[in-house]
């Protein structure tokens, strides 16, 4: 279980109806054709190997015991096969017969798990046929070797992944067995089903699954009955999917056979379930555990990693996402001025991204508060390394959004607090840069002040995880809208937002901004232009955003992060220099926490906060070894 990957598959299967044999034939060739792509949990649909719509077949000894032989084959057939593998049959026991699903591997069967109650008013009339899992599991004979049979049977690898079965309509009773499979540490939930179309149930499925997926803190891998079945008063899709934590990973095309593939992230749900404190020691007393172990997989994760993990698309697009953190941020800015009574905001305008992201909130608060924007005092405040670019950006954005607008050169003021401090003008040192910093926070300051107003702040969210912002200087503020909005989102927002505006003149500001380097211009330019760029000094902000997300977030180790960002950024930067930006991320993280410790408020508008309040608690103190050791290794 290489970074706790576990690779999983969900089969969709054309049944031959009440004919075993032929049915067992295309298991095992399915179970072949996934162990070759190194999948170690397969399901196949409920009743797989009868059919779901054999009716008063049932009955039939004929069926129940070509079900027992075809299972008997698929076992001979599969001894090699590493794949634990849940497939659903009529199974007989005593005087009763069971909804249930065999469980297999390396041909073996470990276990027998039982639909817990059978639903009076399903599709297929399954309280007719069959009876409700026995009240404790029962030990059966199955060909000499003792097999447990019930309804709360666990799956427990080496590695300590537990999977639990539910079966059909289980899933939709109020409190459903899943609940308390995963209270008893099951991390994947297999869910072999026959749901007919046109009903209820069936068109709410996926959402349903998403929703108990993320409830649940798990993932689940679902099998749905289709081509096939008896069209005799339903049709079956064949609605298989699978999801984790609330997102829909894989979800087959209704009537096709088909075979969903993904792998699913055990350690990234425990490391989920340890921050949530829903699931405490796993009580396992009610269960019986069935321990098996899989073979070592020469398969490498496959899984889809996202390059920008703070967003979510929809209908190919980013727009509905990036309009929610965007009126997140105006509706915290709203409250607060509201809050204080407050109509003046002042901020500094520099012509670049995040003071650009920042004034368009301000803007919109002001709309929302039908209050004037010329309380907007937006502030340029040229000193030793404003360009003529970002000087004109910033006033013709202010023109452009009616805001004020005021020009306070600093160069003055910084060069004699040089002066002041005995500090060389030439040297252009962390000194040189940060005395300009803090002398236009103190210019933002007073102003508000001055003006009965508050200052807010500019920085990102990228920013603040570098330590990348001036102590006492831009890192201070009385509201920081975007403290919790990463660089490459702010130019997505800044994007976005100029693709839908009506101006062009403003959009042409818009767009001339997002060409612009980022920079904090507190270097001499050279020839006009822009001397000092961030990107060179810390490293591609996608990067640093997609680690951000990943470690602070999800709290992935390092070595499973640097990983990911291969694979989510293959042809774009080589594995060497992931792993040099990954180590100047783990060590500027570390270091500059306490800056994180007295940062401003500012709403929480993506997953990630940083806010020492109600976000980030992390001592200033922490030190980066362990971390920096297991990138070490990878060296």
């Amino acid at each position: 279980m290489e970074d706790g990957y576990i690779k999983c598959a969900a089969a969709g299967l054309q049944v031959s109806l009440a004919d075993p044999m032929t049915n067992a034939g295309n298991i095992v060739r399915k179970m072949k054709e996934v162990n070759r792509q190194g999948v170690k949990v397969l399901v196949f649909p409920e009743l797989a190997l009868s059919g779901c719509t054999c009716g008063d077949l049932f009955f039939q000894e004929s069926l129940l015991k070509g079900c027992k032989d075809a299972l008997r084959f698929i076992l001979q057939e599969t001894k090699t096969e590493d794949v634990l593998t849940f497939i659903g049959l009529p199974f007989s026991c005593g005087g009763a017969v069971y909804d249930a699903a065999a469980v297999i591997l390396r041909g073996k069967l470990l276990g027998v798990t039982v639909k817990s109650g059978m639903t009076e008013n399903s599709e297929n009339r399954e309280e007719r046929y069959f009876a409700d899992a026995p009240v404790q599991n029962q030990k059966i004979d199955w060909d000499g070797e003792t097999v447990l049979l019930g309804s709360r049977i666990l799956m427990r690898s080496q590695d300590g992944a537990v999977i639990g079965c539910e079966i059909g309509t289980d899933f939709f009773k109020p409190h459903h067995p899943a609940e308390e499979e995963a209270l008893a540490g099951a991390g994947l939930i297999v869910h072999p089903h026959a749901l007919a179309e046109g009903g209820t149930d069936c068109s709410l499925y996926p959402l349903m699954v998403q929703a108990d997926s993320r409830r649940l803190c798990c993932a689940y891998l679902c099998a749905a009955a289709g081509l096939g079945e008896s069209s005799t008063d339903y049709v079956y899709g064949g609605q298989s999917l699978i999801a984790e934590n609330g997102v829909l990973l894989q979800k087959a095309e209704k009537y096709q056979e088909q075979t969903l593939i993904s792998d699913i992230d055990f350690s990234y749900l425990n490391m989920e379930r340890r921050k949530r404190k829903s699931f405490p020691f796993a009580d396992e007393g009610s269960y019986d555990i069935v321990s098996f172990v899989f073979e070592k997989s020469e398969a490498a994760a496959d899984r889809t990693v996202r390059k920008q993990p703070f967003l979510t698309e929809e209908n190919g697009s980013f727009h509905r996402c990036l309009q929610e953190i965007f009126e997140r941020q105006v509706q915290g800015l709203v409250r607060r001025l509201s809050h204080i009574h407050c109509s003046t905001a002042v901020l500094g305008l520099s012509g670049g991204l995040d003071s650009t992201l920042a004034i368009l909130v301000a803007a919109k608060a002001m709309d929302v508060l039908n209050l004037d924007r010329k309380g907007i005092i937006s502030v340029t405040m040229p000193c030793f390394g404003t360009t003529d670019r970002t000087y004109q950006n910033a006033c013709r954005l202010a023109k452009e959004l009616g805001t004020g607008l005021k020009e306070i050169s600093i160069k003055d003021a910084v060069t004699k607090h040089f002066e002041d401090i005995s500090h060389d003008i030439d040297s252009h040192d962390i000194t040189y840069e940060n005395a300009q910093a803090r002398e236009r926070t103190q210019v933002l300051m007073d102003l508000a002040n001055q003006l009965n107003g508050i200052v807010i702040g500019t920085g990102d969210l990228s920013e603040l995880a570098l330590g990348w912002a001036t102590y006492s200087g831009d890192l201070m503020s009385m509201y920081a809208v975007n403290a919790s909005v990463p660089k490459t989102v702010v130019r997505l927002l800044v994007e976005d937002l100029a693709e839908n505006l009506n101006s062009e003149e403003l959009k042409t500001v818009l767009k001339d901004i997002l060409d612009t380097p980022v920079s904090p211009e507190l270097l001499p330019p050279v020839n006009g232009c822009i001397s000092q760029k961030t990107e060179e000094s810390v490293g591609p902000y996608e990067l640093h955003d997609f680690f951000i997300y990943h470690m602070c977030l999800n709290g992935t180790a390092p070595a499973k992060v640097y990983r990911m960002a291969v694979s989510a950024f293959d042809g774009e930067y080589s594995e060497e220099t992931v792993l040099k930006w990954l180590k100047v991320f783990c060590r500027r993280f570390f270091a500059q926490q306490f800056k994180r410790s007295c940062m401003p408020d500012g709403p929480r508008a993506t997953a990630v906060s940083f806010s020492p309040r109600g976000g980030l608690c992390m001592p200033s103190d922490a030190v980066a070894d362990l971390w920096m050791k297991e990138l070490e290794q990878l060296s």
